[in-house]
């Protein structure tokens, strides 16, 4: 009896941990510079890059890491696309040369920057 309750124990905390692990991607995805851009007031040079958001869907608060160190951050929002797309996409404002917005494959969301 007592191997019972200590094996739903460890499956209840096993699965609590899956789960934590799992929700921390929902917040972040991974996107790819062809060229320099801007972002808030840090300029980025091309190579791969993490975003990551908190804070409410029309108030984020965005990091953008590159080797797992924060290199820019900026405001922005969370835009519902119709359907998921295929591919990550970087939109990147000609003029300024500033970050529009970065849509994730495979999701039907993307961030959308304000202007600065």
């Amino acid at each position: 009896m007592k191997t019972a309750k200590y094996l739903g124990s460890f499956l209840a905390v096993t699965l609590i941990l899956c789960a934590g692990a799992f929700a921390k991607d929902v917040n972040s995805g991974k996107f790819d510079l062809t060229q320099e851009a801007r972002i808030g007031s840090a300029v980025l040079q091309p190579g791969h890059y993490k975003a990551e958001w908190t804070g409410p869907n029309n108030s984020l608060t965005v990091s953008i890491l590159e080797h797992g160190k924060v290199v820019a951050t900026a405001k922005g929002t969370i835009k519902e696309l119709p359907s998921k797309v295929p591919y990550n996409s970087v939109t990147i404002n000609r003029s300024s040369q500033r970050i529009d917005e970065i849509d994730f494959d495979n999701r039907s969301e993307a961030l959308v920057f304000s202007g600065m």
